[in-house]
């Protein structure tokens, strides 16, 4: 079984700026890409960024050039840099994780969600 966890979000200021982190473990999982959702209150789950194990890096429209994702292998972690944050990036943020199991099987895992607000 996997675990996946996430860091505090927060309130900030509009122009702010917020870390996130996620924390993948797991006995007996390599991991592949890790990606970044998040679900504004009452709409639909949309993809803001992922990165692959090799560290190739995609991110929606609305988050370029102000987000950035990494990842630390050695720790099975990734990070969600977010600058410049505006109110229209006031969502609950939420980790998935591409577990590799010992036979090469894939399996998603999910977080819990991180709340971010963000004022005007």
């Amino acid at each position: 079984q996997v675990r996946v966890m996430e860091s505090a979000g927060g309130l900030v200021q509009t122009g702010g700026s917020l870390r996130l982190a996620c924390t993948a473990s797991g006995r007996g999982f390599g991991y592949g890409d890790m990606i970044w959702y998040r679900q504004p209150h009452g709409q639909q789950r949309e993809l803001v960024a992922s990165i692959t194990r090799a560290g190739v890096t995609d991110y929606a429209d609305s988050v370029k050039g102000r987000f950035t994702i990494s990842r630390d292998n050695a720790v099975n972690t990734t990070y969600l840099q977010m600058n410049d944050l505006k109110p229209e990036d006031t969502a609950v943020y939420i980790c998935n994780v591409i577990a590799i199991g010992a036979l090469g099987a894939r399996h998603t895992y999910w977080g819990q969600g991180t709340q971010v607000t963000v004022s005007s």
